[in-house]
């Protein structure tokens, strides 16, 4: 494995079974109202389970600063930051971090969804089209997913997924203010080749097994 299969800005997408388009994509100049209108709508619905860092809090990023930081992250080949734009509107945000090359090829996904746009498939679909990326396009052989204990919704969308599961990671990362436990997913590129549990992708996996919106 190798960073050949590494670009950046890319912008893959799928259609939905409602006929809506999802695209995964970089965070735009443009987006910067709606992107701030969206963070601050959804600001006690996401506090739960924000990454956090010990210590003193952070100081507060602008959109210029965390747009150029993000896109900077994504040339150098050590994260997609994508949003997630479901027919022209933003929906939240699905990432891959961490990433690592060499003997490891491989990095964590996470994401965070519009309180008023969940219930739609739209997370379980867009973690599909960013493992199928990763794994199929970008070049990384592993995909992890971490997951908290308590947090129902996701892991309602990695059994939609069929992820298999590794186990508990105790104290993985740091989020609302804490050392958090977290169940592990894992998916790797043979899993979504011939004999894999998902040949083809995921994406064609979802679509083989009928799975749709709420």
């Amino acid at each position: 494995m190798s960073e050949r299969g590494w670009r950046w800005p890319v912008r893959p997408r799928t259609v939905l079974p409602s006929g809506q388009v999802l695209t995964l994509r970089a965070l735009e100049r443009g987006d910067r109202t709606a992107w701030e209108e969206l963070r601050r709508r959804n600001r006690a619905w996401l506090a739960p389970w924000e990454a956090s860092a010990p210590g003193e809090p952070a100081p507060p990023t602008t959109f210029t600063r965390l747009r150029r930081g993000l896109d900077r992250a994504a040339r150098d080949a050590l994260a997609l930051p994508f949003v997630i734009d479901v027919d022209g509107t933003l929906v939240g945000q699905m990432q891959l971090f961490d990433v690592l090359w060499g003997s490891r090829a491989s990095g964590w996904a996470g994401y965070w969804l519009d309180e008023g746009s969940t219930g739609r498939g739209y997370a379980t679909w867009a973690l599909a089209t960013l493992v199928d990326h990763a794994l199929l396009s970008a070049g990384l052989h592993r995909v992890d997913v971490g997951i908290r204990p308590e947090n129902a919704a996701s892991l309602a969308v990695v059994a939609r997924l069929g992820l298999p599961e590794e186990g508990v990671r105790r104290g993985l990362m740091h989020v609302a203010g804490g050392w958090r436990d977290h169940r592990c997913f894992a998916v790797l590129s043979e899993d979504l080749g011939p004999g894999g549990f998902a040949p083809g992708g995921l994406v064609a996996q979802l679509r083989r097994h009928g799975v749709g919106g709420p």
